[in-house]
């Protein structure tokens, strides 16, 4: 409506203008009463010829003015009902949306609270199945035995000897006690679980891992490490940096319980507490670290001790606790030795729901060293050992008492397991830990903590005789069945937590956005009705300045009739006083002849004088009565002259005040009809910008056609290119981006913001020059297209800079495209027409415009064709000449065959929208701009119009060096058509974003179906052998892999490339032969390799028979495989296979015995002939003998599928001394001597003989097998020889 109403007033003459008012007539002002006449004869007509005119004159021109505010006045009162219906639609539709939005957020809320309640329902459904799940586990737990004894043998050090220790299974340990006085001195005990040197902290804690887990379900939990010193205790507790102990993994392992079991209802909560035993007496090691802390028990209800917690939030707080608590404790090793370190971790649960709590903990408790000894001293170390003794003897009572289900049990014999109570019995669990050293020297240490751990382990509840243990075993599978049952079921409804908690987000998104929209629903209505009010007002001051000036029409209508009426009197006044003076010139021309006559006879002399001086007499006064009007006349004219000139000089600066603002805001606009020479060559500068660039662009060298496939065309860049960054390519790339309308408070804000960034675009560019034209196009490519599509739809850009902005992207495509460069466009006199003036109105071509109709393109003729082109019409015609003007010219001595009509600004004005109107949505016009510069456009404009308006004036020569007519009027028609290009036609884009969008099409489209055209010829090409093959392939790949370019540059361009409907234009041709056959050529590649590996393997002089049945049951293999392939490689594939199979039937075959002896007894000499040259392909392996540094030995296969070995001559020479060595099969070795396989391994590298050679001959063989099975192994074409050679057991193992 807006719009509307703008163009409406540019369509009339607008009287609004600060600072201009309406001009009095110049004729009443400086209106004088003429001086009598004083001739004698009559002249009233002539002095009424001159003065009644010239008041008709004015009359005339105030009646029309008159008018004209009329109408004027009559379209602003409609405009104003228009724009007062349009804001009262405007705020219903808000009301509207406002209820609707309100009652779907209702509906949100109302569903966001069902789904919070079927989680907290769900989440009441899953605690009690937690529960029993919990509780199932800690059944299962105890049906295997609450108290666990693990065993733990630390490694050997350096110089204590051989190993003591043996581990006949996973739960036994056996210890050597050398006892010669016994028939077997080797004893075993048997453990729950027993774990060698060799098994690190990671696997002894997938044991410790259940007990945790029961820690965590609410269980009391205490886990003690046992043994005498050096025995491992601490390192398995603590660990080290790189293999971390008890201590860090089992809080680790809680932190992920909570994490993973922790739901918005439910919380966990993790403290510790740190203490050290040391004689019976408890240390506090957290004491230190925080005077506010709170403070736990430890212990029974009877006997208790309260120590310092400390809350923990991670992993990381918990290891920062435990490493004060180290140092507060001190760094006295023998002190660690006779005291016990406990970590206590209490962990305390929550539900948020059922109100349900609980607690439980996890002990660690690393022991006193258990030395049995006591030293003669009976010092304070003897009284610590005396202690330490003391306490591991009551928790071994303990034990006891609980192994044999006493009613009474000795807690309280010692303050450990005083403080320990509640972590040992009942439901509570106990894993010890026995840690021992494996050397003879700690033999008696060693057995008496393996007594300790047996005493401990027969604690364990018994499971009875056979029955009984089927019984328990029926139940723990049951157990663990409803174990699983529960954690399914628990699975599930997690997930269905899950799955509403995602609704739930879902939900509240949806609820921000509606928000969002109707904050700005509400943002925008207050601007339309601060806009409206703002028009309202402008509307009011409007007719308040149009009443204003009617008053004062209406004062200067009525005084001129006043003063029509007194030059009337006058006129009769003068009309009277002439008729009194004829009369009285009568009179006295009677006397006088009355005079002469009685006179006559007396004086004839006399009157022949008196004769002559009245006849001189008269003759004076017509000539001076004639003067005087001459005179008058032409100050008469003189003053219309003046008249005229000021008329004009209003009418430039009118002009100049209406496009002021148009010209400020940077678009070119049409000048004065009578400019200065100066602001002409500015303007005719500025409008060639672009034909200089237009030009700069046609003659940059471009690609043949043959070049298509080798890049993809972009837009304004090729897609293999990379687009090079600029710091004034980033800026405007960042303030396209980021321009907000809704930032702005008024739309006029807006324009001025967009029109800024697009003269910002056209400044870069010329900045940048034809050099870098193209590079800082393709970098704000993507930036400009989609600003242009987002303030399209509110029409505040000034279209001229928008079709500016376009032909500079059109003419860089057809820059880079010869196929677009050779597109024929009209001509411009099919869009040009002359009006008639029969019935035609001003407006007539603006129903005319063929931007509706349908464009499309002939290939045959290679043009874009608009079957229903209707061309602008000019609307011009001859001004009348008014008698009074004639009468001007012909005083001014001015032919008037030679003035020609002057065009005023207002016409200019007039014919600039029409040609915009003409223009919109008008591609075929638009085709037309981008192939030809802009001069010769313009210069063939005007050559029409002087072929077809002979009235206009080529150059006026009142006025020296100014622009001529012709010039004016195609300057018009060339920036209203700019203009209209770039104007859009909801849901369409402009003419020129549909052309360049055409344009790009048909690049892509065909590029594309080049190349398809490639790949078909590619896939009908026949394959010869595997090189050929190998080309095809790579060929097809080549063509696949430049078209993802072409499609990805596609997709970088979706900003401009997308239609209406939101769909690609782009058309990609079917690539189902293109891929058919690449997958052809792959399965014919692997069969051509497999048949080469079947010639290789056949280039012997014979085969034994079993081998040549497995060739050619792999030939046969491999034609089973042909259905697989195209029609088109089945001649090639068939005559490979064929030839293959020739070749390995003609090979003489022998028998598999005699074959595999020939080659067994092939002598050794011949090693190394010939195996360097055929082998293909190295495999690298390295040895490591502890002794001496690594051997690099290289192994690899040759023609005869034999292995051969390339490694250093002797170990100690340097690098660089290798030799190559045929290495004979296992079978050689089967009948010689130890001395003969030392000489035979004389010949082979020396890192092989030391690798090989044994004590006997039996180990050497061994060895030898192991070896060469190795070596042979990392030959993948000696994989079927190592296979033939086990199945006939020549590397099986011989032990020695």
């Amino acid at each position: 409506m807006a719009e509307q109403k703008s163009n409406s007033n540019n369509n009339r003459w607008s009287w609004d203008v600060p600072g201009f008012q309406p001009r009095k007539s110049p004729e009443h002002e400086e209106y004088q009463r003429p001086p009598p006449l004083a001739r004698r004869y009559s002249i009233s007509a002539a002095s009424a010829s001159a003065v009644v005119p010239h008041s008709e004159l004015s009359k005339y021109g105030l009646n029309s003015k008159l008018l004209k505010l009329k109408d004027k006045l009559k379209l602003v009162r409609e405009d104003y009902s228009e724009l007062r219906q349009e804001a009262s639609d405007l705020q219903e539709y808000s009301n509207a949306k406002l209820d609707r939005v309100t009652r779907y957020l209702g509906v949100l809320a109302d569903r966001t609270r069902k789904l919070d309640e079927a989680a907290l329902e769900t989440e009441a459904r899953l605690s009690p199945l937690i529960s029993e799940k919990k509780r199932l586990f800690n059944d299962l737990l105890t049906a295997q035995g609450s108290i666990k004894v693990f065993c733990r043998v630390r490694p050997l050090f350096e110089d204590e000897g051989p190993s003591i220790v043996e581990f006949p299974d996973d739960v036994t340990v056996r210890i050597n006690t050398a006892d010669d006085s016994v028939a077997n001195p080797k004893k075993d005990f048997e453990l729950d679980r027993v774990y060698g040197p060799h098994v690190g902290q990671v696997e002894l804690f997938s044991d410790v891992q259940p007990f945790v887990q029961s820690a965590f379900d609410g269980y009391n939990v205490a886990i003690f490490a046992y043994g005498q010193a050096h025995s491992g205790k601490t390192h398995t507790m603590e660990g080290s940096n790189h293999d971390r102990g008890l201590y860090a993994r089992c809080f680790e392992e809680l932190f992920d319980l909570s994490n993973s079991d922790a739901t918005s209802t439910s919380k966990f909560n993790f403290s510790v507490s740190i203490s050290e035993l040391h004689n019976e007496q408890i240390r506090d090691l957290l004491i230190h670290s925080g005077t506010d802390l709170p403070k736990a028990r430890m212990g029974s209800l009877d006997c208790f001790v309260e120590l310092l917690q400390e809350r923990v939030e991670n992993p990381m707080d918990f290891g920062r606790v435990l490493k004060f608590a180290f140092q507060n404790r001190g760094s006295d090793g023998s002190k660690f030795r006779v005291s016990h370190l406990i970590v206590t971790v209490h962990i305390h649960y929550t539900n948020l729901i059922t109100g349900e709590t609980s607690y439980s903990k996890l002990s660690l408790v690393d022991l006193a060293g258990s030395e049995s000894t006591i030293e003669e001293d009976s010092g304070e170390h003897a009284t610590e050992l005396l202690h330490v003794m003391k306490s591991l003897s009551a928790l071994g009572d303990v034990l006891n008492s609980l192994t044999s289900k006493k009613d009474i049990v000795p807690y309280g014999n010692s303050m450990l397991t005083k403080i320990l109570a509640d972590s040992l019995g009942e439901s509570a669990k106990t894993l010890l830990i026995v840690n021992v050293c494996p050397n003879a020297s700690n033999l008696s240490e060693t057995l008496s903590s393996l007594n300790f751990s047996a005493r401990a382990r027969n604690a364990t509840l018994s499971l009875g005789n056979r029955d009984t243990i089927k019984k328990w075993r029926d139940i723990a599978n049951d157990t663990r069945k409803e174990l699983y049952d529960k954690e399914k079921e628990i699975t599930d409804l997690k997930q269905e937590i899950v799955g509403l908690k995602q609704e739930l987000k879902q939900a509240n998104d949806q609820g921000v956005l509606l928000f969002n929209e109707v904050q700005k629903a509400w943002k925008v209505s207050s601007t339309l009705q601060s806009d409206l009010k703002a028009e309202n007002i402008m509307i009011t001051d409007k007719l308040k300045i149009e009443k204003d000036q009617n008053t004062q029409i209406r004062n200067q209508v009525a005084q001129l009739l006043q003063l029509e009426q007194e030059q009337k009197l006058q006129i009769q006044q003068r009309d009277s006083t002439i008729q009194m003076l004829q009369a009285k010139l009568q009179a006295l021309e009677s006397q006088l002849n009355e005079a002469i006559r009685a006179s006559e006879a007396r004086l004839k002399d006399g009157s022949e004088l008196r004769s002559a001086d009245q006849t001189g007499l008269k003759a004076t006064r017509d000539d001076i009565d004639s003067a005087a009007v001459t005179k008058r006349l032409e100050e008469e004219l003189l003053k219309r002259d003046a008249l005229i000139e000021k008329l004009h000089e209003e009418n430039e600066k009118l002009f100049d005040r209406l496009t002021e603002k148009a010209s400020l805001a940077g678009s070119t606009q049409v000048s004065s009809p009578l400019p200065k020479a100066p602001t002409t060559q500015n303007r005719e500068t500025g409008r060639n910008d672009i034909n200089v660039k237009g030009r700069a662009t046609d003659v940059l060298a471009l690609p043949s056609s043959t070049d298509k496939p080798d890049g993809t065309v972009a837009l304004v860049k090729s897609g293999g290119e990379k687009v090079k960054t600029t710091p004034a390519g980033e800026y405007l790339t960042s303030a396209l981006n980021e321009f907000d309308p809704d930032q702005y408070d008024s739309l006029a804000a807006i324009s001025d913001g967009a029109n800024k960034l697009l003269m910002l675009v056209l400044a870069a560019v010329i900045k940048a020059g034809a050099s870098r034209e193209h590079e800082i196009l393709a970098e704000i490519r993507d930036a400009v297209f989609a600003f242009i599509r987002k303030m399209e739809p509110k029409r505040v850009m000034d279209t001229m800079l928008v079709s500016r902005v376009r032909i500079l992207y059109i003419r860089s495509l057809l820059a880079r495209s010869p196929e677009l460069q050779s597109i024929k466009v009209s001509p411009v006199e099919r869009f040009l027409e002359k009006a008639n003036y029969s019935g035609q109105s001003r407006s007539s071509s603006r129903g005319s415009s063929p931007g509706r109709s349908p464009m499309h393109y002939d290939s045959s003729r290679n043009a874009l064709v608009d079957e229903h082109i209707q061309g602008f019409k000019v609307n011009l015609k001859p001004e009348k000449k008014s008698k009074l003007s004639s009468v001007v010219l012909k005083i001014r001595g001015i032919d008037q065959d030679i003035q020609r009509q002057q065009v005023t600004g207002g016409k200019l004005r007039e014919i600039t929208e029409e040609a915009k109107s003409f223009a919109v949505g008008n591609r075929g016009l638009a085709a037309l701009f981008v192939h030809t510069p802009a001069g010769e456009l313009q210069r063939q404009i005007r050559n029409w119009l002087a072929e077809n308006f002979d009235f206009l004036s080529v150059t006026d020569d009142t006025v020296g060096g100014a622009t001529g007519q012709l010039e004016l009027l195609s300057t018009a028609i060339m920036d209203g058509w700019m203009a209209g290009l770039g104007a859009a036609m909801p849901p369409s884009t402009d003419a020129l974003g549909q052309l360049l969008s055409e344009y790009a099409k048909r690049v892509y489209n065909s590029q594309l179906q080049y190349l398809k055209d490639i790949a078909d010829t590619l896939s009908t090409e026949v394959a010869e052998d595997s090189i050929h093959v190998a080309k095809l392939h790579s060929a097809l790949e080549s063509v696949n892999h430049k078209r993802r370019k072409i499609l990805q540059q596609i997709r970088s361009d979706m900003t401009m490339l997308t239609l209406e409907d939101g769909s690609s234009p782009v058309r990609n041709p079917s690539t189902a032969a293109e891929d058919a056959r690449l997958a052809s050529l792959i399965s014919l590649d692997g069969i051509l390799k497999l048949v080469k590996d079947v010639l290789r393997q056949s280039s012997v002089n014979t085969l034994s028979k079993s081998r040549k049945k497995a060739l050619l049951a792999s030939l046969d293999e491999l034609a089973e495989r042909m259905p697989s392939l195209l029609d088109i490689d089945h001649p090639c594939a068939q005559r490979h296979i064929d030839e293959a199979r020739h070749a390995v039937e003609l090979i003489p075959e022998e028998d598999d015995r005699l074959h595999e002896n020939v080659h067994a007894s092939r002598p050794p000499a011949n090693v190394g002939l010939g195996g360097e040259t055929d082998v293909t392909q190295w495999n690298v392996l390295q040895f490591n003998t502890g002794s001496t540094s690594p051997f690099i030995v290289k192994c690899g296969a040759n023609s005869n599928s034999e292995l051969v070995v390339k490694a250093d001559a002797q170990v100690e020479e340097p690098k660089g001394g290798e030799i190559v060595r045929v290495v004979p099969r296992p079978p050689v070795l089967e009948n010689l001597s130890l001395d003969e396989m030392k000489q035979l391994f004389t010949q082979l590298p020396q890192s092989l003989s030391l690798l090989a050679l044994a004590k006997t001959a039996d180990g050497t063989r061994a060895r030898y097998s192991r070896l060469y099975r190795t070596l042979a192994g990392k030959v993948p074409a000696l994989k079927d020889l190592v296979d033939e050679l086990e199945k006939g057991g020549v590397l099986k193992d011989v032990k020695s």
